[in-house]
């Protein structure tokens, strides 16, 4: 097997059919398969799938259960296949099939590492997208040139064929979040990178519905922070402590409400702050620092209990130091991050193990 097509789904069941039929068009002669990486899809993609699968040896599926992220499939998929050539493309048909034999010929000069599929070379472009949508895509470019570490026209393709060999020297650095996988890959890179780019016409979405949303937004700005600075800090505890700073202002703008302004007893100010800072803290922390293990549904909500529980230890700290302090005639500004300092700890710890950590091994 030459060739490996890592196809990441989510409700593509309509593009399946169509997408493999100009696959086998565009590659007669070469010896390839197509692996369908399905994060169980309630259209019925992967069950469609499975059915060509039986009499198709070109086409495999992968079905996820409990985990979703297109780059995360395109790591499974790439992971699972011994081809010696690795492609990822979407299933939507809006990358053209037509450049794969170039990408192939050029990657088996042995000349290159990555062959990439361009919508900003002479010959390509965007098609027919909302000038809102080329603005974002330009800015995502401009940004992603700070990691990528390479004169890139279009790093925020996510179509491209690489060499085996490339893929293993950098799987293990990868962040493995977000849509932008070829990015992921590029910047994970420890030295130059051999690239080509091959100019292609990006089309419009025949079928199905674009999977683009501010969780993608998020995941992307997650990718590039990684990027930047993971390689000394964690990206997971920066973002923990940016939702602890933003429930800092939470808990400090109640407590002056409710205890110098409206002259509320500090005990019942500081349960109002503390409870009103903990449904915020779990909310947004569930959004953006877990976001790969979010709760929803009734899970939110029970998860919304165990967090209460498991950062109750660190919620009486606070408020046992918090008081102690103003008692003893501390600011009570200074109090109360103090109080908050000590718990927060505790709360990292416990809610990282008991809410998000019990969710990373149900649906793991």
């Amino acid at each position: 097997m030459e060739l490996a097509i890592v196809v990441p789904t989510f409700n593509e069941k309509e593009n399946v059919r169509p997408l493999l039929d100009r696959l086998r068009r565009t590659l007669q002669g070469v010896s390839y398969e197509v692996i369908f990486v399905d994060d169980d899809s309630p259209d019925g993609t992967a069950a469609l799938i499975r059915e060509i699968a039986r009499t198709d040896p070109t086409v495999r599926l992968l079905h996820r259960i409990g985990r979703r992220g297109l780059a995360s499939a395109c790591l499974e998929g790439m992971l699972s296949t011994t081809a010696s050539l690795l492609a990822v493309m979407d299933a939507d048909l809006q990358h053209d099939e037509t450049i794969l034999p170039e990408m192939l010929a050029r990657i088996r000069t042995g000349k290159y590492d990555v062959a990439i599929g361009s919508r900003n070379l002479a010959g390509g472009g965007m098609g027919g997208f909302a000038p809102r949508r080329v603005a974002l895509s330009n800015l995502g470019l401009a940004v992603s040139r700070l990691i990528a570490g390479q004169q890139l026209t279009d790093p925020m393709s996510g179509y491209f064929l690489m060499t085996r060999a490339f893929f293993e020297d950098v799987m293990r650095s990868t962040t493995g979040v977000g849509f932008k996988i070829m990015l992921d890959l590029i910047a994970s890179s420890k030295r130059p990178v051999r690239f080509t780019e091959v100019p292609y016409e990006f089309r419009q979405r025949e079928a199905g519905v674009s999977k683009l949303d501010l969780n993608i937004a998020i995941e992307y700005l997650y990718l590039v922070a990684d990027k930047l600075i993971g390689q000394w800090l964690p990206i997971r505890f920066v973002l923990y402590c940016l939702v602890g700073a933003m429930g800092v202002a939470v808990h400090l703008s109640i407590l002056w409400l409710l205890y110098v302004e409206l002259r509320y007893r500090l005990e019942n100010a500081l349960l109002v702050a503390i409870t009103v800072a903990l449904l915020a803290n779990y909310a947004v922390n569930n959004i953006l620092t877990y976001r790969e293990r979010r709760l929803r549904g009734w899970a939110f909500l029970t998860g919304l209990i165990v967090y209460a529980l498991a950062c109750s230890v660190g919620n009486l700290s606070n408020y046992a130091l918090t008081k102690l302090l103003v008692d003893r005639g501390v600011w009570w500004p200074l109090a109360g991050i103090s109080g908050l300092a000590v718990g927060s700890v505790w709360n990292f710890a416990a809610s990282s193990i008991f809410t998000w950590g019990t969710a990373a091994k149900r649906v793991g």
